[in-house]
């Protein structure tokens, strides 16, 4: 297991947190304090099949979702640990290729990796590997984003085209047959964050949509800021692959999960200069205005279609796609 570990995971992610071998990474507090007032700690743990799909891996997404939920509240990433769950039987180049990936999102997003555990179980009880990663950040002084503080008025943004992951694992499952390529979102989303709060420090919430998609995403920032939210069909950033790929199979994908698109809620009046700045960032190419905050009734999403009419947007309730991250 030593073996494993060193060979693996210490060589490979270069950190020398983690090239210590301790039981545990140890922070340093004057950095972090240097750094902002508040720290940012999250967890997730990524259970994806197949662990390669077109446009990433289970590593890179392990990376990246993590990141990115730093992200949203505006936080720096700055810290990563990483567990990994294997099966007997994978094989060592598999998981040195995916600590490689991990290793090269890790850098990418400006984030070390600094700890994390190794476990093998027997074969049959897990589906080759499952990750855990959790990831430490500073939120900067005066920042200060949350899921209640939409307020009516206030617009929508986001940053990218939807349905994109949930579609690439369909396709790396070989569960729909297309001509098309279609490769998952999957990025740090930290830098466009970064980028936004050098032109609009006031953003009110921010939000990667995730497993639900965007309409699960706005339907909670309704119910915690008890607001309205109306979405514009028209103004929705889709794929003509991913839509009808969608149509095809019944699915809607406002509620396919996306690992590289936030939604932004911000004050009417910095919207338009934030989308000029988002579309300047690699992240943020396809952002635009999708929709505004209303006063009620509270915690209804709604969607402005394309025909004319208005639908209402409910919470997902089940899982369109399992094992999508």
């Amino acid at each position: 297991m030593r073996d494993l570990i060193e060979h693996v995971f210490i060589q490979t992610f270069q950190h020398p947190l983690a090239a210590a071998m301790e039981d545990q990474a140890r922070l340093s507090l004057t950095e972090l304090g240097n750094l902002g007032s508040h720290i940012a700690m999250t967890t997730d743990t990524f259970v994806v099949h197949p662990l390669f799909f077109p446009g990433g891996n289970i590593g890179k997404l392990a990376v990246n979702g993590t990141v990115n939920d730093l992200a949203m509240c505006g936080a720096r990433p700055l810290y990563l640990s990483c567990a990994v769950v294997i099966e007997e039987g994978l094989e060592i180049e598999t998981l040195f290729v995916l600590a490689q990936s991990m290793k090269a999102a890790a850098d990418h997003a400006g984030i070390g990796i600094v700890t994390g555990d190794t476990k093998v179980v027997e074969r049959g009880a897990a589906d080759k590997l499952f990750i855990n990663t959790t990831g430490i950040g500073m939120i900067p002084n005066g920042i200060n984003i949350s899921g209640h503080r939409a307020e009516p008025g206030d617009v929508v943004i986001t940053n990218g085209y939807l349905g994109d992951h949930g579609v690439a694992i369909l396709l790396a499952r070989n569960e729909l047959a297309l001509e098309a390529t279609i490769e998952s979102d999957t990025q740090p989303l930290n830098g466009l964050v970064e980028a936004m709060l050098t032109c609009c420090e006031n953003i009110h919430c921010l939000r990667d949509a995730t497993r639900g998609g965007l309409a699960t995403v706005l339907n909670e920032l309704a119910q915690d800021s008890q607001v309205s939210i109306q979405v514009h069909e028209s103004a929705l950033p889709i794929r003509e692959s991913v839509r009808g790929a969608c149509e095809i199979l019944g699915l809607d994908p406002l509620y396919l999960a996306n690992e590289g698109v936030l939604a932004a809620i911000v004050p009417p009046e910095e919207a338009e200069n934030l989308v000029k700045v988002m579309r300047k960032h690699p992240a943020g190419r396809q952002s635009a205005i999708i929709g505004q905050v209303k006063e009620g009734p509270a915690g209804r999403v709604t969607l402005s279609t394309t025909f004319g009419g208005v639908r209402i947007m409910d919470m997902l309730v089940g899982e369109q796609l399992p094992r999508i991250c």
